[in-house]
């Protein structure tokens, strides 16, 4: 069954949703190939938390979904492997989302009685992204992992 949409142009139901759903699968195709790239302000903030030092990479294990459907709420959660004795302790854990317009997410604080370094949470993700986990440990010393989060639909609104 077709419509006339001008005296020149008629279009089936058909294309035209075939047409709607192509234009929509090419957007998010070329999105989803798009390079991701760290905020400004996401490298000011892990900066102040680092303090110049350098962080060994590892040590932090994060525990993010591969791929978010919605960036609204996506659960992250992370642990580190320490003793957590009075003398060897994480002392604090970061939690950075590099896309997003505010990328600090929530900082965990810990002491030797906390028993072991480990949390979880939910964030809200803008895009796909890098997830950062920063760790402290109670020598000064610190440790990083990252892992990218594909989202398929945003979560912040931008």
């Amino acid at each position: 069954m077709s419509k006339r949409l001008s005296s020149t142009h008629e279009i089936s139901r058909r294309t035209a949703l075939g047409l709607a759903f192509g234009g929509s699968v090419a957007v998010a195709a070329a999105a989803y190939g798009l390079p991701v790239q760290a905020s400004p302000l996401a490298d000011e903030i892990m900066k102040k938390i680092m303090g110049g030092k350098s962080a060994a990479d590892g040590g932090v294990k994060l525990d993010v979904p591969e791929i978010a459907e919605n960036g609204n709420t996506v659960p992250v959660g992370f642990s580190v492997d320490s003793p957590m004795t009075k003398d060897d302790y994480i002392k604090s854990v970061h939690i950075i989302a590099d896309g997003n317009p505010g990328p600090m997410i929530a900082t965990f604080n810990f002491t030797p009685m906390s028993g072991k370094a480990s949390a979880s949470t939910r964030m809200r993700l803008a895009k796909t992204q890098n997830i950062i986990a920063i760790a402290e440990k109670s020598d000064g010393s610190l440790m990083k992992t990252s892992t990218q989060v594909k989202v398929t639909i945003g979560g912040c609104g931008g």
